[in-house]
């Protein structure tokens, strides 16, 4: 027995193969369950209670060798294979491009950026809302007419639910929460029931900015709209504010810049006015700091807020908010460069 795994070794250590079917016939003749170390490990059987130990050692090494052996000759021969082809297969199947973020995302990104260097931070709150936090707090009266600047989903079952139409609500909701001083930014997704055009949707995004604290002047109002559109679209922007109205804010304003293709020399994107409005704004309202429990005689402040799609319209020149959500790939591609 001893002599017949000593032949058998000898043998499997000169084992040579030219391709992977040279080695599976190699496995089949001597690993397969009629293989020649499958015979000789049926054999032990009747090999004699002294010689089992010894035997049974060596008839291991020779199965561990077999396996080395076969394994060794198949990854040589794949290297090689894969050599000779150069490929490498720890890449996919197919080219995978790198995607981009959406041009919206791009837009609020830079804005919530830009207002972060002058201390303001997130604050979020819920798309489904109700009309205290959207209308009532922030000094619509029931039988206001301002509620129908906006024409809102409401809840069937429940009159009092809607889908906010600012972001506005999240505003309220913190300064009923927080004590001045307060400076946020409020982005998010909101509704209106409008006819979908290349002008309009039912939904949108906006990124709103509230600061309250003592002696808030609308000085510092303009400085920060300044600020925000000189880092947006240029260092040569120019500002004008236009009054305006807003239930939640008095004195309101509308902030138009200087249009960023002809320079305010006038062209038909500004309607040869030179300027192009991109938000609205104001001091917040003295009765929307009292319902949401802030002292108005010793705190002020100031909101403004804008469309994020409007503002990506007039950074990238895409005349159609329809296709910001139709997931045109061709359109989605041309913002690689700007991320």
């Amino acid at each position: 027995m001893i002599d017949k795994i000593n032949q058998l070794k000898a043998e499997i250590e000169g084992l040579e193969a030219k391709n992977l079917q040279e080695v599976e016939a190699l496995r089949i003749k001597y690993m397969s369950k009629k293989g020649a170390v499958s015979e000789l490990m049926a054999d032990f059987r009747s090999v004699p209670a002294e010689q089992k130990r010894e035997i049974g050692q060596k008839l291991n090494e020779l199965k561990t060798l077999a396996t080395d052996k076969l394994n060794a000759l198949r990854e040589n021969l794949e290297q090689a294979d894969c050599g000779a082809c150069d490929l490498d297969l720890s890449r996919t199947a197919a080219p995978m491009p790198l995607g981009t973020r959406h041009p919206l995302s791009l837009v609020r990104n830079e804005i919530i950026s830009i207002f972060s260097r002058l201390g303001f931070t997130i604050a979020e709150g819920p798309e489904i809302e109700d009309d205290w936090h959207v209308f009532s707090s922030l000094n619509f009266a029931e039988d206001h007419p301002a509620r129908d600047m906006q024409d809102t989903f409401f809840i069937q079952r429940n009159p009092d639910i809607l889908l906010r139409t600012h972001t506005s609500s999240v505003q309220s909701r913190v300064m009923e929460k927080t004590q001045p001083p307060i400076r946020i930014i409020c982005p998010g997704r909101v509704y209106r029931n409008e006819a979908i055009s290349a002008r309009a949707h039912c939904f949108f995004h906006q990124v709103e900015a509230l600061y309250v604290d003592k002696n808030v002047s609308f000085a510092d109002l303009r400085q920060t709209l300044l600020y925000f559109a000189q880092e947006m679209f240029g260092p040569e922007t120019k500002i004008r504010l236009r009054p305006s109205y807003f239930p939640f804010t008095e004195p309101s304003a509308e902030m138009d810049i200087s249009c960023n293709l002809c320079g305010g020399k006038g062209c038909s994107f500004c309607k040869h006015t030179g300027w192009v409005e991109i938000l609205g704004c104001g001091m917040v309202d003295p009765n929307v700091l009292e319902a949401c429990g802030i002292d108005s005689k010793v705190y002020s402040g100031f909101a403004l807020g804008m469309g994020v799609e409007r503002i990506t319209n007039l950074k990238y020149q895409v005349k159609d908010l329809r296709m910001f959500s139709e997931n045109d790939v061709r359109f989605l591609e041309q913002f690689q460069a700007a991320h």
